[in-house]
């Protein structure tokens, strides 16, 4: 008898999920907070790069860093916020 089933783990589940939730966001609009500098990132999903979600970056806390494409890894995303029609609007934020 064959123990060594290969069975995914939870964390596996909960990462398959978020790419998945990101990937049917592509296009919209997300907000985004990071336990890291910069924090906040509001900006259009443009891709999901394997555990990567590529956002264009409108609003962020230095607006040396707005107005590019940046990388996020799913597993450094604390809170995200999807916009979908029929629910509420991210506001258009602008930090100064």
């Amino acid at each position: 008898m064959d123990l060594n089933i290969n069975f995914p783990t939870i964390n596996n589940i909960h990462d398959e999920a978020l790419i998945q939730e990101f990937k049917q966001g592509v296009g919209a609009k997300i907000f985004v907070l990071t336990p890291s500098y910069p924090f906040v990132f509001i900006g259009i999903i443009q891709e999901v790069v394997e555990d990567y979600v590529v956002i264009d970056v409108e609003t962020t806390t230095i607006s040396e860093l707005e107005n590019r494409q940046w990388f996020l890894h799913i597993d450094q995303i604390e809170v995200f916020y999807i916009e979908q029609i029929g629910k509420p609007r991210i506001p258009e934020l602008r930090i100064d």
